[in-house]
């Protein structure tokens, strides 16, 4: 850190610091004040929006941090840059089907985020997948685009399939896919019982395997789809019963997140030549269903970690459009429709999580004495006679000694052969020990190699005032990262490493783990705190998954969310206001009743009235309190 403060920091520095231009996408960067800006772009322009506004306007319509942001325009742009690059694709190359693409829902099942996705994805003809009863309820009720297709996936009951029958009869596009053997005879028999003619498709477990997270769905190991042989099996049963030209998609699914390119070229390949096959077992076919994969690069390194990808969006709907009609056209078989399952690539960049710093543990030294008493432990003296020799030719004796003086006054302590005072002086000396050893190790020629995890050992706790396991589950869940940054102050040098930490009681609460260029990094740099002045930090690319897969760990619930959209003129407004959970709320979730919690507490006050522990009117006062409560956010409110 000492390296950052030999130079005039700039705005400049702390977008390269903090990789904003990087994984922003085009759309966050830091103005010359400092501010980290949302940069949407409306009617052609485009405009900066520092997120220090949205708090400000947040704090005065009285909502409390922390508050998901989302930015409707950001939504709007993605589902245009996906659409549009299939569509270029597509004329620059001939291909001679149109591309649909397909919005999980359960990536972010909040309906403000569906809503807009079915009004701008109207357009494009942009649909949805189910993967539950209740998710084809909401396709069912917000699909209105005659071109729109909605692909049922997951385990489906006769409820199920007769709901997606009648949506055929009305005029929707909508395919079962088969995941298992035990679909296909209750679509035949429900077709036939209702008289509705069903649009099939079938799931198959695809040999190839990916990189990254979120691979458990390719390989034969997955535990969705039809193998090969059970995929013939399909085939008969449909050509027994002579429904085979109602198979018309085939649908994969190797994975949310692909990293690398050339998995998803294999991945096409081997599809395309089971598409092949079906079609000369005489299938309809017409559809080919890639799933998901489109990958989020989260740290901006633009590789194949698994965090990042090694494409660009062009090069992708390019690689897949070039594997299909390079495979298909020497076999002279029809270009078929394709369809992507692509949800963390739409969602990811349109909401922002943003917190306020609560406070700060640091593990600075302390005012330590001019001399130590003569009457000392020897180990308090010889700590002292480290830091006091400590060169850049001794520090690796140095750091060993101190580490070892340490351990024996910790054993003296626990044993009591010295007092909390010697304690206290001991390991104040031996913090001042460790913060010598990495100021010298900055000037150092020769490298340390403990200096980062001493680092991180020493880096300060920021408390923030979220919940990660409601807000952020994957990061605790799977080591997902995502781009954290401060969203001011990025004109000044951060001068502290850091770690973050919620406001949960869980030692799991924290963030440990951040984005960088080359690999993770374990701490984070932020300012130091002002006096009587709010820190704001901001975590981004939250959008997909994160809202649905919270929990509700220490009865936090669900943050204050407000929706952003920019105007033709360039000014913004609320679109939408949604206060998160109060205590009663969440209490419900978890079978209490709010009213029941209320009067056995006032039958409590009543008896502390009659024993004389408090006045009536202390009673009442007590009494209001509670009641207010109980309306109150789940989060820490500042007065």
């Amino acid at each position: 850190m000492n390296k950052l403060l030999n130079k005039q920091w700039t705005s400049a520095d702390s977008a390269d610091l903090y990789g904003i231009r990087d994984w922003g996408a085009g759309y966050f960067d830091v103005s010359d004040k400092g501010l980290l800006t949302v940069t949407p772009e409306r009617a052609g322009n485009k405009v900066a929006l520092p997120l220090l506004d949205i708090v400000q306007e947040i704090r005065e319509r009285g909502m409390d941090m922390p508050v998901l942001v989302r930015f409707e325009d950001l939504l709007e742009q993605q589902i245009g840059r996906l659409n549009n690059a299939f569509r270029k694709a597509i004329a620059d190359t001939g291909y001679q089907a149109p591309y649909r693409g397909v919005f999980p829902i359960k990536v972010n099942q909040q309906c403000h985020v569906v809503e807009e996705i079915c009004n701008v994805g109207a357009q494009f003809g942009h649909g949805l997948e189910a993967g539950s009863k209740p998710e084809l309820i909401i396709a069912l009720a917000h699909l209105e685009s005659p071109d729109a297709h909605i692909v049922c996936n997951g385990y489906k009951d006769q409820e199920f399939i007769d709901l997606g029958l009648h949506a055929c009869k009305m005029g929707y596009s909508c395919f079962f896919v088969v995941e298992t053997p035990t679909e296909l005879p209750i679509i035949i028999e429900r077709s036939r019982a209702l008289n509705i003619k069903p649009l099939i498709g079938v799931r198959v477990k695809l040999a190839s395997m990916v990189g990254g997270h979120w691979t458990a769905t390719s390989g034969d190991r997955s535990i969705f789809g039809l193998s090969i042989t059970q995929l013939v099996e399909v085939v008969d049963t449909l050509k027994a019963e002579g429904m085979l030209d109602c198979l018309q998609l085939l649908h994969y699914h190797l994975g949310s997140q692909i990293p690398n390119i050339r998995d998803i070229r294999t991945g096409v390949t081997e599809a395309c030549q089971v598409y092949m096959n079906l079609v000369r077992e005489g299938a309809a076919m017409g559809f080919l269903d890639l799933g998901g994969g489109l990958a989020v690069d989260y740290d901006g390194s633009n590789t194949n970690y698994i965090h990042s990808r090694n494409y660009t969006l062009e090069e992708y709907c390019a690689d897949i459009i070039d594997v299909i009609m390079s495979t298909l056209n020497p076999e002279q078989i029809a270009h078929p429709t394709i369809i992507t399952e692509s949800g963390r690539a739409l969602v990811a960049y349109s909401s922002v999580l943003l917190f306020n710093v609560l406070d700060v543990a640091s593990f600075q030294v302390g005012q330590l004495p001019e001399s130590i008493p003569r009457e000392e432990h020897r180990l308090i003296h010889s700590l002292k006679e480290a830091l006091e020799t400590m060169s850049g030719k001794n520090m690796q004796e140095c750091f060993n000694d101190a580490l070892f003086y340490r351990d024996e006054v910790r054993e003296l302590f626990k044993r009591g052969q010295i007092g909390l005072r010697s304690r206290s002086l001991g390991e104040n000396l031996f913090l001042a020990v460790m913060q010598k050893v990495l100021t010298l190790t900055e000037t150092s020629p020769k490298q340390f190699q403990e200096a980062d995890k001493l680092r991180e050992q020493l880096s300060d706790i920021y408390y923030c005032n979220f919940s990660l396991f409601q807000s952020l589950p994957d990061v605790w869940a799977i080591d997902q990262v995502f781009p954290i940054a401060p969203i001011h102050r990025l004109d000044e040098c951060p001068t502290r490493e850091a770690i973050i930490a919620d406001i949960t009681c869980d030692c799991d609460g924290k963030v440990d783990r951040f984005t960088n260029m080359h690999d993770t990094k374990t701490t984070i740099p932020l300012h130091t705190l002002k006096d009587g002045e709010e820190y704001y930090i901001g975590v981004f690319l939250v959008g997909a998954y994160q809202e649905t897969l919270g929990d509700l760990h220490n009865l936090f619930g669900d943050t204050n969310v407000v929706s952003v959209r920019l105007n033709d003129d360039g000014s913004h407004e609320f679109a939408d206001e949604l206060e998160g959970d109060s205590i009663a709320d969440v209490l419900s979730y978890v079978e209490y009743q709010p009213q029941q919690l209320r009067e056995r507490f006032r039958k409590i006050a009543e008896r502390s009235t009659r024993e004389g522990r408090i006045t009536a009117s202390e009673r009442q006062e007590i009494m209001k309190a509670f009641s207010e409560s109980m309306l109150g956010y789940t989060y820490y409110e500042k007065v």
